[in-house]
């Protein structure tokens, strides 16, 4: 009520007139868009791993309570392979423009719309069931976001397994 509403979110699915700090003022709106369906994405994967790896081991791995201890068992190795293979799909996604001045140099390109369907999920859909869907995402990627820092940090103070 007391901060004024910004216009340049007006037209974006899950818009609620929040931007305190004024990004959307500064930053191209479609890059904040996509990095924040990108954030969500991951955070929701993370949640499940984090809750599933209490429950499974891989085998030949070592079995341990506290998810942050995880990335200690696989090694150095393993998670630089991730990260590297998420850089080789993130350039490759973006046909090389990974840069937030030439990520959206086409401008068709939607954000977080990565052309991969292979379920035809959106096939026959109409823009507002596709915004709808949108809208899903967004706010369970949100969530997301809150819960994995949550997960996190509750293992950190406590020292304790998630469950």
């Amino acid at each position: 009520p007391f901060i004024k509403a910004p216009s340049n979110l007006e037209g974006y699915v899950g818009d609620v007139g929040f931007d305190p700090l004024g990004f959307s003022d500064y930053f191209d709106m479609k890059w904040l868009r996509e990095a924040e369906i990108k954030h969500g994405r991951s955070s929701m994967l993370a949640t499940v791993g984090f809750v599933a790896q209490q429950y499974l081991t891989l085998p030949g791995y070592e079995h341990v309570d506290d998810s942050n201890l995880a990335p200690t068992v696989v090694g150095a190795s393993a998670m630089l392979q991730i990260v590297m293979w998420m850089g080789v799909l993130e350039f490759w996604t973006n046909k090389g423009n990974v840069t937030m001045e030439t990520m959206f140099s086409d401008p068709d390109r939607v954000p977080g719309d990565l052309g991969f369907d292979p379920m035809g999920l959106a096939v026959g859909k109409s823009q507002e069931e596709k915004d709808a869907m949108a809208l899903k995402e967004i706010k369970n990627g949100r969530l997301a976001m809150l819960a994995i820092g949550g997960m996190i940090h509750h293992n950190w103070v406590t020292g304790d397994a998630l469950f």
